[in-house]
């Protein structure tokens, strides 16, 4: 039984690291395409969001897309108003200022970048869809 939960462990932190490099990469890459460069902790936050945006997918199936894509462009928002208060208010890296954007908050966060998000949230969800759906087709669902 030990070796059997070991593989489960093994199984679900390989899932969730490559969900976080996933974020990662892409993150750094859409930041790339958008703004013609990127900072290294916005690899990190990358891989953050769409870790968030998989267990979201994962707990709350239940719910119809739009309403996963809500959910998750709030998680984004709140992870990126946490990273830009720590980097860019509390130690002035300046990684991104949305002070000219409407209803902004601190230059962090803005609605703007949350609709981004929203939409943003739709190819993330159907990736990790599709990953919950290998994962079932393999018979690793009951494992979690």
């Amino acid at each position: 039984m030990e070796k059997q939960e070991y593989r489960r462990k093994k199984r679900k932190r390989t899932e969730y690291a490559t969900v976080f490099i996933a974020g990662a990469v892409c993150y750094s890459l859409i930041e790339i395409l958008w703004r013609g460069r990127t900072h290294w902790t916005m690899a990190l936050t990358g891989g953050i969001c769409l870790l968030l945006i998989h267990l979201c997918n994962e707990r709350h199936r239940n719910l119809d897309l739009w309403s996963r894509c809500g959910l998750s462009s709030l998680y984004i928002t709140l992870v990126e108003f946490a990273v830009g208060w720590l980097l860019n208010v509390r130690l002035n890296m300046m990684i991104w200022d949305y002070s000219g954007k409407y209803l902004n908050v601190m230059g962090q966060i803005c609605p703007e970048y949350w609709a981004y998000w929203y939409l943003l949230s739709i190819p993330a969800i159907m990736a990790s869809s599709l990953i919950l759906a290998v994962r079932k087709a393999t018979g690793y669902s009951e494992d979690y």
